[in-house]
């Protein structure tokens, strides 16, 4: 930060918000270019909806996100899998593919 006469040492609030500054703009802007190479993704494939996929497109060549993405949809995926048995009337799980039987095993009951 040392440049056109600025003090040698700032203090540490100016170094702070500076610093959050940059990390906005630099996180807003990767946001949105990104969210623009999934919508032109879409447009080459004439559709006017942004889909999953091209977002996976558009991070193709950063291994990395990528693979963050595969993984936070994985986890989302099987939120919602779990989310589907439990049954919120009786507070229950239902006996679907087995998982149920775990589950009432681990209440206790011994019956599957």
């Amino acid at each position: 930060m040392f440049a056109f006469g600025d003090d040698r040492e700032p203090l540490d609030e100016t170094v702070k918000i500076l610093d959050e500054i940059v990390t906005d703009a630099a996180i807003n802007s990767f946001i949105i270019e990104t969210c623009h190479e999934a919508a032109a993704c879409a447009s080459y494939s004439r559709r006017q909806k942004i889909k999953i996929d091209d977002f996976r497109f558009a991070l193709r060549k950063d291994p990395t996100k990528l693979g963050r993405v595969q993984e936070l949809l994985a986890m989302d995926k099987h939120l919602k899998k779990w989310k589907k048995l439990f049954d919120e009337n009786d507070d229950k799980v239902e006996r679907g593919d087995g998982i149920g039987r775990m589950v009432g095993d681990i209440g206790g009951s011994g019956k599957a």
